[in-house]
């Protein structure tokens, strides 16, 4: 979306004066020096309602932060790998309880880190191999390098499994990964993890195109996201955000826009994390979700896929899977579909919204939420790692939602 024309918000059953309570809020945040700048879109029956900026994209250049500006989306990235996935299911490519080793066999008969120390890991065979579902649902046993929890997360620390800053291929890290044990049976545990770097990877290998074509072409042109990419073009630097992470003196530069991974031709288009997007971008791939697969006069996938998507995949909540806590939020009463975490129970979860809702965020303290019961999507864009330093997303949700007014 290259702008987002705002709407009178009691036109789709929202309160404009309840609406100015957001106002207060995304002030209170930049003034007190919590955040550097933040964006806030809410759209609701297809139109958006509220669309407000605050604060700096960039301290040190004093960059206003605006609608255009571009961000690290990190996380949020892992929706998009997996429509890119499921548009290939839809072609009958592969099955969700497929083993992902059909097409990458060095994934075939792992083993699972039972105890031992960083200097021998006891393992015990998997019990089965790896499923797209699995991959999915974060429930493959694969981990992530900076949970710092487990022998399997040194391990990944000690190869440099990294997708974000390794310069090996995407192909070559993902072999690599195999060779590591798995944190738990695959189907047991919700463990996040790299796991959408690897679908991202089966993409490119069941598809014959380099993953971050397949992407663009497929994805982000189709839906008119001319800002979101994974390596941000020359010319629209000076719209980059720098990141920040927060520190006793002060907000302190994570990442310098003009220096970043993100200019480098060569860096890693990582399903998991490597996408860069606008207000404006993501709320037209969120839009496209809330349509059952179409925006824009284009359709990416069935109703009946996004149905699937967007169902909890899990035996009950996450908290019931090993992960009682994420982030800043608590998961009792939340499940997981393939690829976004999906709202159960409200009053479990102790978050204000509806059965249904969908989600996820990024490491930089960025969200966004669809709810179809209420036609209402919602997108935060800030730049602060990590996502946990505040609970801007729960804060966020009670303004929206006491806005409601049908």
């Amino acid at each position: 979306m290259d702008t987002l024309v705002t709407h009178r918000p009691e036109d789709v059953g929202l309160c404009a004066s309840r609406l100015s309570r957001i106002d207060r809020w995304m002030d209170d945040l930049v003034t007190s020096g919590k955040l550097p700048g933040v964006s806030v879109t809410i759209a609701r029956r297809g139109r958006v309602a509220y669309q407000r900026c605050t604060g700096l994209s960039d301290i040190a250049r004093q960059t206003p932060m605006s609608a255009e500006t571009i961000v690290r989306i990190y996380s949020m990235t892992k929706p998009i790998a997996v429509v890119a996935a499921l548009m290939l299911y839809e072609q009958g490519r592969f099955q969700l309880d497929d083993p992902i080793s059909r097409f990458l066999p060095y994934f075939a008969n792992q083993r699972v880190c039972i105890g031992g120390n960083r200097g021998k890991m006891d393992t015990a065979p998997a019990l089965r191999d790896i499923t797209f579902r699995d991959l999915m649902t974060h429930t493959s046993g694969l981990s992530y390098h900076f949970m710092f929890a487990t022998l399997v997360d040194a391990a990944y620390r000690d190869q440099g499994i990294d997708f974000q800053t390794s310069d090996d291929s995407l192909g070559d890290l993902v072999e690599r990964v195999a060779k590591i044990p798995l944190l738990a049976q695959p189907g047991a545990e919700w463990n996040y993890s790299i796991a959408t770097d690897v679908l991202g990877y089966l993409v490119q290998v069941i598809s014959g195109e380099d993953f971050g074509s397949f992407v663009e072409q497929r994805i982000l042109a189709p839906l008119g996201m001319t800002d979101t990419h994974f390596v941000l073009p020359e010319n629209k630097l000076p719209r980059f955000a720098a990141n920040y992470v927060p520190s006793p003196e002060g907000l302190k530069l994570l990442d310098d826009p003009a220096t970043s991974r993100y200019l480098l031709p060569g860096k890693i288009r990582s399903g998991g994390g490597g996408l860069l997007s606008t207000a404006g971008d993501y709320l037209a791939f969120g839009q496209m979700l809330l349509g059952g697969g179409a925006y824009g006069g284009v359709r990416l996938l069935g109703r009946k896929t996004v149905d699937l998507m967007t169902s909890n995949h899990l035996r009950g909540d996450m908290a019931a899977m090993g992960q009682p806590r994420f982030s800043e939020s608590s998961y009792e009463g939340v499940g997981f579909g393939l690829g976004v975490s999906v709202t159960l129970d409200p009053a479990r979860a102790q978050l204000i919204g509806s059965p249904g809702e969908y989600a996820w965020g990024g490491a930089a303290s960025t969200a966004w939420w669809n709810d179809p019961a209420e036609e209402m999507s919602v997108v935060l864009l800030t730049q602060l790692t990590p996502s946990s330093t505040y609970p801007i997303r729960r804060e966020l949700r009670v303004l929206s939602y006491q806005a409601l007014t049908d």
